[in-house]
């Protein structure tokens, strides 16, 4: 795997080798393992090395992009010759300015040596001990086990040189048992701080008690979502509404709405790379510093996420939330943070009359995007609440939701925060570290056969 001095010499030797206007030149270094396991049973272990550099060059407005995963002198001279051409062949883009000019960047290590260590064999007697924690109460367990080793560098002509090296660890653990299934996941830049056991017993404990789920009718309940179903929500409410290039397209909620409230005064969100007890990334696919943003603070609408294309359209400065360019989706938050309240889960369950606690979401989509209406399913644990109690678990059901107006009618917070899976952008560093929300609005349209 190309290490940091190796990426380094690379993107200085891409700059080197063009004679455009400008030139960026980012290299990925991905080394990932992965271990799943099905019926009890580890049926995969697969490693995977890729080295992918991505160069971007600019002729007065024309701008060409081309990438290569072979590392060779002769291959790097050649995308870059190869961007060179597709820049003279594009049309101008008279919006754009110029790439960016370096910032500071913090110092901070999303990099685990545990996690760079860690071995197949140590991976195997993790997923061993879920099984063993599975069979003993007489349950089956499937699921995925993965670490990541990231080596990243930026550099471009105005300046940029920024390298830093990545980890990331994730697990997802469904337990199934006379056909009820429950889940638990974890995620951490350090292997080691991930409760395997721990994430097993809650997957194991949801699918015992999701034995003989029964159907209940559709229509608008009150729901506590676990943080992995709240993630699932932030997810898309980043993507939709917080990035600038929607916001300057007019595609985004948020549009015409900074300054006014457009959720519950009880919610605060805001997007951190820097913050340690995330998925911590120094800078993004620009090299440029990755900077705190609030986006919503007591339900107001506060700020978006930019890239150096959409800064300079309005004289500002990138905020660090570039992805790999080009790309059709511009600026997105990827670590995203949600205040948490006073009150423990249970607490939320015993404020419920008559609703469902949910594990999570699936195959959600979106419906409305200047909404932010989205739709999916329930899955691997739902059960209803009836006077403050769970009294039964039910069947998965389909929901229609705008995220905003769940948002708006948000009655508890819970204090306990997690890190969650579902938050996760591509295989880097990313995640949502949010609590449990009570919210007392919550629209099911549809149900289902299982």
């Amino acid at each position: 795997m190309f290490g940091k001095d190796e990426i380094k010499a690379s993107c200085q030797e891409a700059i080197g080798y063009s004679a455009s206007d400008q030139i960026e030149a980012v290299i990925i270094a991905n080394h990932s393992m992965l271990t799943r396991f099905a019926n009890s049973t580890i049926h995969q272990n697969m490693e995977d090395q890729d080295c992918v550099a991505k160069i971007r060059v600019v002729r007065g407005k024309r701008i060409g992009s081309a990438s290569t995963n072979i590392m060779s002198s002769i291959s790097i001279r050649e995308t870059v010759k190869r961007a060179e051409d597709i820049a003279s062949a594009s049309k101008e883009d008279h919006e754009f300015i110029c790439l960016p000019k370096p910032g500071q960047i913090q110092e901070v290590s999303g990099f685990s040596q545990r996690t760079a260590d860690y071995s197949y064999q140590q991976m195997a007697e993790d997923v061993r001990r879920v099984i063993e924690k599975a069979e003993a109460a007489q349950c089956k367990v499937a699921g995925a086990y993965s670490k990541n080793i990231i080596e990243i560098g930026c550099a471009n002509s105005l300046g940029i040189m920024a390298n830093a090296s990545l980890t990331n660890a994730s697990i997802i653990i469904v337990a199934e048992k006379d056909g009820s299934t429950g889940y638990g996941s974890g995620l951490s830049s350090d292997i080691g701080k991930i409760d395997i056991e721990a994430v097993a017993s809650i997957a194991i404990e949801k699918s015992l008690k999701g034995i003989g789920a029964s159907e209940i009718p559709p229509g608008e309940y009150e729901v506590v979502l676990e943080p992995p179903a709240v993630a699932d929500l932030l997810l898309f409410l980043g993507y939709l509404g917080f990035g600038a290039l929607a916001y300057q397209e007019g595609r985004s909620f948020v549009s015409g709405n900074l300054g006014k409230k457009i959720v519950g005064e009880n919610i605060t969100i805001w997007d951190d790379a820097i913050d340690p007890v995330g998925m911590p990334v120094p800078f993004d696919f620009e090299g440029m510093p990755k900077e705190k943003v609030v986006l919503i603070e007591n339900g107001v609408a506060k700020g978006l996420v930019y890239d150096s294309y959409t800064a300079h359209k309005e004289g500002r400065i990138s905020t660090g939330h570039s992805l790999p360019q080009p790309n059709t989706s511009g600026p997105i938050p990827t670590n995203l943070f949600m205040k948490e309240g006073e009150h423990t889960k249970d607490e939320l369950i015993s404020a419920t009359k008559k609703g469902i606690l949910i594990t999570r979401f699936h195959y959600t989509n979106v419906i409305e995007p200047m909404k932010c209406v989205i739709t999916g399913m329930t899955r691997d644990g739902a059960f209803l609440i009836e006077n403050g109690r769970i009294t039964k678990p039910i069947k998965n059901m389909r929901f229609t939701q705008s995220v905003l107006e769940a948002l708006s009618s948000v009655s508890m917070i819970g204090k306990e925060r997690q890190l969650s899976c579902e938050g996760t952008i591509m295989d880097f560093p990313s995640g949502c570290y949010v609590p449990c929300l009570k919210i007392d609005k919550f629209c099911f349209s549809g149900k289902t056969e299982f």
